[in-house]
């Protein structure tokens, strides 16, 4: 009986721990805060804000009906996946975002969904992660080696930072707080902006835009915020920000914004409300069948570039985090084999300096040297 006080009382000691030790790193700053006050106020009037979260445009499962989040843990901590991770670290030459000619259009990919822009003058940059991980805690979702190759001090001051939603693997605290005093504007979607606003930056400086709004931005620049399909949340506590496409259009060039989503017949209607892009930037990686309505299964982003009536395609979402049980360089093996349209699909290295309006330009493989 003796035994048994002591054990109990010893689990209760130590469930205890846990809980306050749980509480005390939720309360992070980094974790971010839900929405309240005046954006919660205009949160609930939002016609994707439903029973207490927002909502995907169609019915979608985070997870597919024929599995269960106890299988998926135990084949994502067990499973064996081969090459997961380059067994090579890689060597990329890196693109001086601080010299480069104001005037040039560019793009040139950071690894994973993180990528800098310049159209029509104004610099751009989306969802940077440059801390060398993707999670809460640097010993976790680590950058492979060599992929990491910029910093927040690399980068340039910018007209807009524009945050597609506020996932680990999107927004980084680390890095969004050294880009903070030199962003002219960030743009996001409804409800980022309270992460946004708890770690210092300016609201009036923010555009918060849910599903079918739009920013005019000034001497024919605009921003437009479209639905995906995906979800949100850096707590236990989800989908208490929108989670967006975003279409940005010059005076000289429109260009869609993928951010995360699943397919879904969005792509279709996008298409037709703004007719055609010159450049769709897409997920390609970083899927399940598991989890297939939130991500592109291989060769879904290719139906929605079709869709879409883009002229030109970037895929992105691979090559730095290992997020799924998939080799490391599949998506990209993939979406070359699925190409069989021969569809203008660029697949530069990181830190490549990309006029990805010379269509006469061929991209190497580069991923097979480091099979």
């Amino acid at each position: 009986m003796k035994l048994l006080r002591r054990t109990l009382i010893f689990t209760l000691i130590l469930a205890g721990l846990f809980s306050m030790t749980a509480c005390f790193i939720m309360k992070q700053k980094k974790f971010g805060k839900t929405p309240s006050g005046e954006r919660l106020e205009r949160i609930k009037k939002s016609p994707n804000w439903r029973n207490g979260s927002f909502q995907n445009l169609n019915p979608t499962p985070q997870l597919a009906e024929d599995t269960s989040m106890p299988e998926i843990m135990f084949r994502f901590l067990f499973g064996k996946v081969e090459k997961k991770a380059p067994v090579h670290a890689f060597h990329f030459e890196k693109t001086d975002l601080r010299n480069l000619d104001p005037n040039q259009d560019t793009f040139i990919w950071m690894g994973h969904s993180s990528y800098y822009m310049q159209i029509d003058g104004k610099k751009i940059l989306v969802d940077p992660v440059l801390s060398g991980y993707a999670s809460p805690f640097s010993f976790t979702t680590k950058a492979f080696k060599g992929s990491d190759l910029y910093t927040a001090e690399d980068i340039p001051e910018l007209d807009y930072l524009i945050i597609t939603h506020d996932h680990w693997d999107h927004l980084d605290y680390n890095t969004v707080l050294k880009l903070f005093p030199k962003t002219k504007k960030i743009i996001t979607g409804l409800g980022t902006g309270e992460h946004l606003e708890l770690w210092g930056y300016n609201p009036k400086n923010m555009i918060e835009l849910d599903w079918f709004e739009s920013s005019d931005l000034g001497n024919g620049f605009k921003i437009n915020a479209e639905p995906a399909r995906h979800f949100s949340g850096r707590t236990f506590k989800r989908n208490q920000a929108i989670w967006a496409s975003f279409v940005f259009e010059s005076p000289n060039q429109r260009i869609y914004i993928g951010g995360d989503s699943g397919y879904d017949d969005h792509f279709k209607k996008i298409g037709e409300k703004y007719g055609s892009f010159d450049l769709a930037i897409l997920e390609n990686g970083q899927y399940n069948k598991d989890w297939r309505y939130i991500h592109f299964l291989p060769g879904e982003n290719i139906k929605a570039m079709k869709e879409l009536n883009a002229k030109r395609m970037i895929p992105v979402h691979n090559s730095k985090f290992a997020l799924a049980v998939h080799p490391w360089n599949e998506p990209l093996q993939k979406i070359t084999e699925l190409n069989t349209e021969n569809l203008r699909i660029i697949t530069p290295k990181i830190g490549e300096n990309v006029d990805w309006k010379d269509d006469e330009k061929v991209y190497e493989k580069w991923w097979e040297a480091y099979d």
